[in-house]
């Protein structure tokens, strides 16, 4: 005697919590990735600094590293107050 009930053969009332289990797996197993448009890269040439620049920075690290780099603590201090009041 064959019995047929309401519970279709077919039928897993957890399908969708396995669903959602693999696609957690599935999303885990993905990397990030980072992709920049040629567009972005000109934009990063055009950011580099300028020889004169980097010679300027280079002469304040070389003082920096000998001990000779002295900072003018009042010229800072003006510079700090002209920033902060919108000068």
């Amino acid at each position: 005697m064959k019995i047929h009930g309401s519970n279709p053969g077919n039928f897993n009332p957890y399908k969708k919590q396995i669903n959602a289990q693999e696609n957690m797996r599935k999303a885990e197993t993905r990397k990030d990735q980072l992709e920049i448009s040629p567009q972005a890269k000109k934009m990063q040439e055009q950011v580099k600094p300028s020889p004169e620049r980097a010679a300027y920075v280079e002469e304040i690290k070389t003082a920096y590293e000998s001990g000779d780099y002295k900072v003018d603590l009042e010229k800072t201090a003006q510079k700090m107050m002209d920033f902060w009041s919108k000068k």
